[in-house]
């Protein structure tokens, strides 16, 4: 992790950093903090296998990783640590949050995300499902994103119909960053990660591989990866297989993970405030 940025200690006259030492606050459940990194304020609902999940105004939860001085109690910074006498965790979904109690399923909202394509779709609901269940969000896929403009215009994304999209290869200038800027909108918020395939965002380690390999310019990204692993199977049968492999969010990179948790965000804020158009998530 890089010295920079809010959690850096300070510098000496003589260009040295000093490591700021924090005061650790146990993390017991109710207590009101700030996460720094991200501004999120909640109560602790949890300290299990490393994170601290906040529950916010909202009631929504978010699972975060407690860093040193990552946290503000009162405003001032704190490190979180497990509390000397932890009740028993409650039990996580696969995307980190706090599984809800037992209750009949919540209608669905006007509000929705949309994905690209299948494998999109699958990969969401393996990590997400009971979250978007639990909301009332629903997962609609695209297939291909080529008219994405006029699915969003047939939504009618407004006031209470909020839409989030999940692009692959959200970088400047490619054809999804444009796609995105034809759709800004107040109630239509694009996020995205720069990998070419939804499949490069699960975790060289739960593919069983040591990288992703490289595709030549110009050959299909799949077939490329197929021909490069040495792999016979039909696509689809690849597929099911990695997405077998796939627990937990653990098991993707960070980029997906906080783009489709920004989208659940997004979709499910009922506060009466918009945020600006979006362009490629970085």
């Amino acid at each position: 992790m890089a010295d920079d940025g809010i959690l850096a200690g300070s510098i000496d006259l003589d260009g040295a950093r000093r490591r700021v030492s924090y005061p650790t606050v146990e993390a017991r459940t109710g207590l009101v903090v700030e996460h720094r990194g991200s501004g999120v304020v909640g109560s602790i609902e949890s300290f299990v296998e490393g994170r601290v999940v906040l529950r916010d105004r909202h009631g929504h939860v978010r699972p975060l990783r407690p860093m040193p001085g990552g946290f503000l109690l009162e405003g001032r910074p704190c490190t979180l640590v497990t509390p000397s006498h932890r009740p028993q965790g409650a039990s996580l979904t696969a995307s980190g949050s706090v599984a809800a109690a037992s209750r009949p399923a919540r209608g669905a909202r006007a509000s929705r995300i949309l994905v690209e394509g299948i494998h999109d779709a699958e990969l969401v609901e393996k990590v997400w499902g009971d979250d978007l269940r639990d909301v009332g969000v629903v997962v609609e896929r695209l297939d291909g994103m080529g008219d994405l403009a006029a699915v969003v215009r047939d939504l009618g994304p407004g006031p209470g119909r909020r839409l989030g999209v999940l692009l692959d290869h959200l970088v400047d200038g490619s054809k999804e960053s444009r796609a995105a800027a034809e759709v800004r909108h107040p109630q239509v918020l694009v996020t995205g990660t720069a990998f070419v395939d939804v499949w490069a965002a699960i975790r060289p380690r739960a593919a069983g591989i040591e990288a992703w390999p490289v595709v030549p310019r110009g050959v299909p990204w799949k077939a490329g990866v197929l021909d490069a692993l040495g792999v016979s199977d039909h696509p689809g049968t690849f597929w099911r297989q990695l997405l077998g492999r796939v627990s937990s969010y653990r098991d993707l990179e960070p980029d997906l993970v906080g783009a489709v948790e920004q989208l659940i965000d997004f979709v499910t804020d009922d506060a009466a405030w918009t945020r600006p158009a979006a362009g490629p998530h970085r």
